[in-house]
């Protein structure tokens, strides 16, 4: 468990916010970054956001590093075998979690 995770609905400091526990909200701060949420996903995710300073802290280092990257690596391309690799990983994973 994260310094961040209590149980559902409940954050590290005890307090719960919008029924949404800090281990599920850090799982899912990439795909809020990245804009792959739903609108509903995105409104529960921010209100925990901005009730947990531990939360909204590994948010911000988490958007970050995403800007970090994109600065670094704008224009490039991987190889595509690497892009191929990452494509079957990515499949392996989601079936994996689509199983359990």
């Amino acid at each position: 468990m994260s310094e961040f995770s209590g149980p559902s609905g409940t954050c590290a400091d005890g307090q719960s916010h919008a029924h949404v526990g800090c281990a599920e909200v850090i799982a899912e701060v990439w795909t809020l970054l990245d804009g792959e949420c739903t609108p509903e996903a995105r409104q529960r995710l921010r209100q925990h956001l901005e009730a947990c300073p531990g939360c909204l802290q590994h948010y911000g280092l988490e958007e970050r590093i995403k800007t970090l990257i994109a600065a670094k690596c704008k224009g490039e391309k991987a190889p595509e075998g690497l892009r191929e690799r990452l494509r079957l990983e990515i499949s392996r994973t989601t079936i994996i979690r689509g199983g359990s």
